[in-house]
C-alpha cells in the first residue's frame, strides 16, 4: 500500500475539539467508542497492559521502601546510622545507576523492540534485588542499588512506549496515565510493608521488604513474551503484515475488514514513512525545527519539575524532616508515610480516568499552583517551629504535608502521557529517554544534595524550592500546549503549525485512492490473524 506524500497544508493552529459523548476522534472522523470489556481480544490486551503498568509499581515500591527503611532501627544499626553525604549516597545510588543505563535505552528498544527492553531490564532488576536483600555491608548494598537503577531505567524507557503504542486510541491517554500513576501503587504497598516489618526484631525487618520488591518484576518477566509487539515498531522495521495482524486482532476483534483498523494502519504507516523520508531520528533533530525545540523544551521542564517541586524532601527524607518538627516516634512516622501513599494512590488512579475530560493544561495548572502555595506555607511552619517548638505546629506540618501530596499527585501520572503523545515516532524513544534523564538527574541531585543541605541549613533550604515552584507556575501557564482528544499521529499540528503534515487527511486520501484503484470497492487489506 504505497503512500503518496503531498506538501503540507497551510493552516492555522487548531485547538482540540471535544467529541460527541461516547465517541472519539480519529483521522478527522468521529468513531463510536467500543466496549472493550465485551471484546475478548481487547480484554486480553488490557490484561497485558496492566502487567506492563506493574513496571512503575515496582519503581514506586523501591522509592517508598528506601524512605521506610531509614525509620527501621535494624537498618540504621546495620549500616551505622548513615547521615549527610553518606545517606545521600544510599538514596542516590539507584539514580546514578539509571543515568548510566540511559545511554543504551533508546538504541536498544528502537533496534530490538519494546518487549526485549522490558525483559532485559527486569532480569537485571531481579539480580539486583537478590544482592540488595542479601547485602552484607555498605559496598554490596550500594552496588545492588546501582544495578537496580540500571535495570529500572531500561524497563521504564520501554514499558510506557509499548503501552502507548499497543493501546486502542480511545483509551490510550487513560492507560498511559495509569502507568505513570502506578508509581503510587508501589509506594502504597511498600509504605504498609515497612510499617508491618517494624515489628520484626531482626535484620529481616529491612531484608524482607527488599525481597518483596521482586514480585512485580517476576510477573512482568512471566508475561512479556505473551504480549504483542508495538505495531509502530514493526512497521518501522518493514514488518507491515505483522503490524496489521496486531491491529486487526486487538483493535478490530479479528475482523480484517474493520474500517477503523485500516484507517489506523494507514495513519501509522504514513507517520512512519514520513519520519523515514525526512530522516528526523537523531538527537540533533530536536534542535532543527521550531516544533521539535518546543517539544524538547517542554519535556525537559516537565522532567525537572517532577523532582524539583519539593517532593524529594517528602519522598526520601520525610523522617529527617519530621524529626525537625518534633515527630520522632517510628510508628507515627511510618503511619504518616503510609497515609500519604494511600492518598496518592487514590488521587492518581481516580484522575487517570478523567485525563481527557479535564485536559492537560488545567491539571498541570491546578497541581503546580497548589504545590506552590502549600509548600510556602510548609516552609513558614517549619521556620516558626525552629524559633518556638510546639505540638500544634507539628500537627499543622503533617496536615500541610498531606495537602502538598494531594496537589502534587494531581499531575504525577500525566508526565508519561504527555511526553509519549507529543513526540513523533522517529524521536519518541530518544525523547522519552531524555525525559527519564532529566527526571533521574534531578532525582540524583535531590537524593544526594538534599541530605547535605538539610544538615547544613535545615528549613532555610526549603526556600530554594519555593522559588523554583514560582518559576514552574510561569512556565506551565505560558508554554504548555493542550493535546486532549487528539490521536498520537495528529498532535504534530499543535507544535509544527504550518509545517505539519496532516496525517489523518493523508490516511483518508490514501484509502480513497485505493478504493478507486479497486473499482470503487472498499480498500481492505486481508491478513491472516494468528491466534
Amino acid at each position: 500500500m504505497a503512500l503518496r506524500f503531498r506538501p503540507p497544508k497551510q493552516s492555522q493552529r487548531v485547538m482540540p475539539v471535544k467529541p460527541t459523548k461516547g465517541h472519539f476522534f480519529f483521522a478527522h472522523k468521529e468513531f463510536e467508542r467500543v466496549p472493550w470489556w465485551k471484546r475478548k481480544n481487547m480484554r486480553i490486551l488490557y490484561v497485558y497492559i496492566v502487567i506492563l503498568i506493574l513496571t512503575n509499581t515496582a519503581n514506586g515500591f523501591d522509592g517508598s521502601m528506601m524512605n521506610g527503611l531509614q525509620t527501621l532501627s535494624y537498618w540504621q544499626e546495620y549500616f551505622d546510622h548513615p547521615h549527610g553525604s553518606l545517606l545521600g549516597l544510599f538514596n542516590a545510588s539507584m539514580s546514578l545507576g539509571s543515568l548510566i543505563g540511559l545511554f543504551i535505552v533508546p538504541y536498544m528498544i528502537d533496534a530490538f523492540g519494546r518487549r526485549l527492553g522490558c525483559f532485559v531490564g527486569c532480569l537485571i532488576m531481579l539480580l539486583a534485588v537478590g544482592l540488595q536483600s542479601g547485602a552484607t555491608g555498605f559496598g554490596m548494598f550500594i552496588a545492588a542499588r546501582l544495578l537496580i537503577g540500571f535495570g529500572d531505567c531500561i524497563v521504564l524507557g520501554s514499558a510506557p512506549l509499548l503501552i502507548a503504542e499497543i493501546a486502542h486510541p480511545q483509551d490510550r491517554a487513560v492507560l498511559v496515565t495509569l502507568s505513570g500513576a502506578s508509581y503510587h501503587s508501589g509506594a502504597f504497598i511498600a509504605s504498609w510493608v515497612t510499617l508491618g516489618t517494624l515489628k520484626i526484631e531482626s535484620d529481616w525487618s529491612w531484608r524482607l521488604p527488599s525481597l518483596l520488591q521482586a514480585i512485580c518484576t517476576i510477573v512482568i518477566v512471566s508475561g512479556i513474551w505473551l504480549m504483542p509487539e508495538s505495531p509502530r515498531w514493526l512497521m518501522s522495521k518493514g514488518r507491515h503484515d505483522e503490524a496489521m495482524q496486531v491491529l486487526v486482532k486487538y483493535h478490530g476483534e479479528g475482523d480484517p475488514n474493520d474500517e477503523f483498523v485500516h484507517l489506523e494502519y494507514a495513519e501509522i504507516k504514513a507517520a512512519i514513512n514520513l519520519d523515514q523520508e525526512i530522516n528526523q531520528t537523531g538527537w540533533v533533530d530536536f534542535l532543527r525545527t521550531k516544533g521539535n525545540r518546543k517539544r524538547i523544551g517542554l519535556i525537559t521542564a516537565l522532567g525537572l519539575f517532577s523532582q524539583w517541586s519539593g517532593n524529594g524532601l517528602i519522598s526520601y527524607y520525610l523522617k529527617y524532616v519530621m524529626d525537625r518538627v518534633g515527630i520522632t516516634k517510628a510508628s507515627t512516622q511510618l503511619g504518616i508515610n503510609a497515609g500519604i501513599k494511600s492518598e496518592a494512590l487514590v488521587m492518581n488512579f481516580l484522575l487517570a480516568f478523567f485525563i481527557d475530560r479535564l485536559g492537560r493544561r488545567p491539571i498541570y495548572m491546578v497541581s503546580t499552583v497548589g504545590t506552590f502555595l502549600v509548600f510556602n506555607a510548609w516552609t513558614i511552619v517549619s521556620a516558626r517551629y525552629d524559633i518556638a517548638p510546639n505540638n500544634a505546629l507539628g500537627y499543622i506540618f503533617v496536615v500541610l504535608t498531606v495537602l502538598y501530596g494531594f496537589f502534587y499527585d494531581i499531575k504525577s501520572g500525566l508526565m508519561a502521557t504527555y511526553t509519549t503523545e507529543i513526540l513523533p515516532y522517529g524521536l519518541r524513544a530518544k525523547g522519552f529517554t531524555w525525559l527519564n534523564f532529566c527526571v533521574t538527574a534531578a532525582l540524583f541531585f535531590n537524593q544526594y544534595i538534599n541530605a547535605i543541605a538539610l544538615d547544613a541549613i535545615a528549613w532555610k533550604y526549603y526556600i530554594a524550592y519555593c522559588v523554583f515552584l514560582a518559576m514552574e507556575v510561569w512556565v506551565i501557564y505560558c508554554f504548555l500546549i493542550e493535546t486532549r482528544y487528539t490521536p498520537m499521529e495528529e498532535i504534530a499540528k499543535y507544535f509544527d503549525g504550518n509545517d505539519a503534515v496532516d496525517l489523518g487527511e493523508m490516511a483518508v486520501a490514501d484509502m480513497k485512492e485505493q478504493a478507486r484503484d479497486l473499482g470503487g470497492k472498499a480498500a481492505v487489506v486481508h491478513v491472516e490473524v494468528r491466534e
